[in-house]
């Protein structure tokens, strides 16, 4: 098992960090206010394909005023969104921005106080800088490579743990409801005497592990937006990032694992030996 946190990335331009950390805060900032004028009160959803999947108008207008910025500010960087897809030449770009402006949208319609607005600058190894908006704590989670993450601007650096005894695993539903092995890794986890919860926003759930409030989060399946952001504070606070087989990757295209790096193995070894 590697951990991608302890391993050297690729450093970058010290300058791009600035600008970019500064300009996504400034971005978290005005998610926040968006998202707290508007939760639960008369928002308007498109339903897609499945009862949960929602689009709103708040999800539209964050993610045209991201691009917008992002256009203005880094010309040449592509913007890679979940309301309106990927600009042009992303794929071959040597950075590319990833946001998705509401990610708990569900929870948002509802007025349920737990979403999240993400938004991250990623290169070939993984985030380069992430944010994280709680908009309900009034938090702004910000990390950039190699300088740490930051709560409110206070440094977070995450505690070890060498038992899950007594701690929060998070997860995610899969699309289409509890992901395969789902009940035999929530059996796994109470037997280890763990609580497994599944809130909602995967953005949030990987920032818990960051923040040291859970042990961990696995998720079974997952869009690059959804948590790009949340791995770059992940990484910076030294949490361990695995994919579902224990190797490093930046952002595993089959199932993510983040978890204190003391008990990354043991949360593993639930995930594999219940796969479906």
């Amino acid at each position: 098992m590697t951990l991608l946190s302890s391993r050297s990335r690729k450093p970058v331009e010290p300058g791009l960090l600035s600008r970019a950390l500064e300009i996504a805060g400034r971005l978290a900032n005005d998610a926040t206010d968006v998202i707290t004028a508007t939760a639960g009160r008369g928002a308007r959803p498109v339903v897609l394909d499945s009862p949960f999947d929602w689009v709103t108008d708040t999800d539209r207008i964050l993610e045209r005023h991201t691009r917008r910025v992002l256009t203005a500010e880094f010309p040449g960087i592509p913007v890679v969104g979940q309301e309106f897809g990927a600009d042009l030449g992303s794929d071959e770009s040597e950075y590319r921005w990833v946001v998705d402006p509401v990610d708990g949208t569900a929870n948002y319609i509802a007025g349920v106080p737990w979403c999240a607005y993400s938004l991250a600058l990623v290169d070939a190894e993984g985030p380069v800088v992430g944010v994280v908006a709680d908009p309900y704590r009034g938090q702004i989670y910000a990390a950039a490579r190699g300088r740490g993450a930051r709560a409110n601007g206070v440094r977070v650096q995450l505690t070890d743990r060498t038992s899950t005894a007594g701690t929060i695993v998070c997860t995610e539903l899969a699309k289409t409801g509890p992901w395969p092995g789902m009940g035999g890794f929530i059996e796994r986890a109470a037997a280890a005497h763990a609580g497994v919860r599944v809130l909602g926003s995967a953005a949030l759930a990987v920032t818990q592990v960051a923040l040291g409030h859970a042990a961990a989060a696995v998720l079974h399946s997952y869009h690059e937006w959804d948590v790009a952001g949340a791995v770059a504070l992940a990484l910076e606070s030294g949490a361990a990032v695995l994919d579902r087989r224990g190797e490093d990757a930046p952002l595993p295209v089959d199932g993510l694992l983040v978890a204190a790096p003391g008990v990354a193995e043991t949360v593993l070894s639930w995930w594999q030996e219940t796969a479906v």
